[in-house]
């Protein structure tokens, strides 16, 4: 009986194998886009490049990164984003304020993205695009979710997505300066940022911002079912 064909370097044996090798194979491929970056750019000669090192086929590059240097991209995101988390194991952020947490959790996620700071300046740059902003947009979403997940963020309702959306737009700007001009200047923006944030949360408490969509709702009962709307 004749086996079925697969990839190079894959060993047979099935769809649990061919996974493994996918994962083992997409990390090395990462790790030689990073070491060939910041010579070549983030781009698809990078990514031809970082393939041929690891003895990959045009084939196996299209099978594997088929969005190319994009699909390198999230891949360095979520690889940051695995260490800062690793980072932050050791801490209970339960001991922390919550703009504490926050501080701590954007730091680690830019000392994260350091560790490979030519390659991740080139990343950034790629990701920076106007054909690439909506990818820049779904990782720093990621970013924030994890990061609010370690911090505690139990929510639900609308305050899930309006914290994730804020902290995505203070990790794009954060991570950029933590890149391009240093540790101090983007810690001092975080920290800004955190106190703005702080300041309209406190304002936000003490506003009732469904007033509104409550008489509006009331309004069309009345419409429908007449002066008592139903209970």
């Amino acid at each position: 009986m004749t086996e079925a064909p697969h990839l190079s370097n894959d060993p047979p044996g099935g769809e649990a194998p061919k996974a493994d090798w996918a994962d083992r194979m997409e990390q090395r491929v990462l790790d030689a886009a990073v070491a060939r970056a910041p010579a070549l750019g983030w781009n698809g000669r990078m990514v031809r490049a970082a393939c041929e090192a690891e003895g990959l086929s045009q084939g196996d590059e299209e099978l594997l990164f088929p969005n190319g240097a994009r699909d390198l991209a999230a891949l360095l995101s979520r690889r940051h984003d695995d260490w800062a988390l690793a980072s932050l194991a050791g801490i209970d952020p339960k001991t922390l304020k919550i703009r504490e947490r926050i501080a701590r959790a954007v730091s680690a996620r830019m000392e994260a993205g350091a560790d490979d700071l030519e390659a991740t300046r080139r990343c950034a740059a790629f990701l920076a695009l106007p054909t690439n902003a909506d990818l820049g947009l779904k990782l720093a979403w990621e970013t924030a979710d994890l990061l609010w997940n370690w911090a505690g963020d139990t929510a639900t309702d609308w305050n899930h997505y309006s914290k994730r959306a804020i902290l995505s737009g203070i990790l794009i700007p954060a991570l950029t300066m933590r890149w391009f001009d240093g540790k101090d200047a983007a810690d001092a923006f975080v920290a800004r940022r955190i106190d703005n944030v702080m300041t309209f949360e406190k304002w936000k408490a003490g506003k009732d911002f469904d007033a509104p969509l409550r008489k509006v709702t009331d309004v069309l009962s009345r419409m429908r079912y007449g002066a008592k709307a139903p209970q």
